[in-house]
């Protein structure tokens, strides 16, 4: 599992929302902390599809 390059995650912004990503290497996905949505690291290309995001557990939401 390869960290995305920061790079691209300057430029990747949550389909719903626009806002930024963060990026969780332990689950290799790009979260919205917005959207409460995850978005997936599939063969090291982000999957930005909304139905392929997973709603975040609230456990899971960053506090603002």
């Amino acid at each position: 599992m390869a960290a995305i390059d920061k790079k691209i995650l300057e430029i990747l912004v949550c389909p719903v929302t626009k806002s930024p990503l963060r990026y969780d290497k332990s689950a290799n996905e790009l979260i919205s902390d917005q959207a409460g949505l995850a978005f997936p690291i599939r063969d090291g290309i982000p999957v930005m599809l909304i139905e392929e995001a997973r709603e975040l557990a609230e456990t899971e939401k960053k506090k603002k």
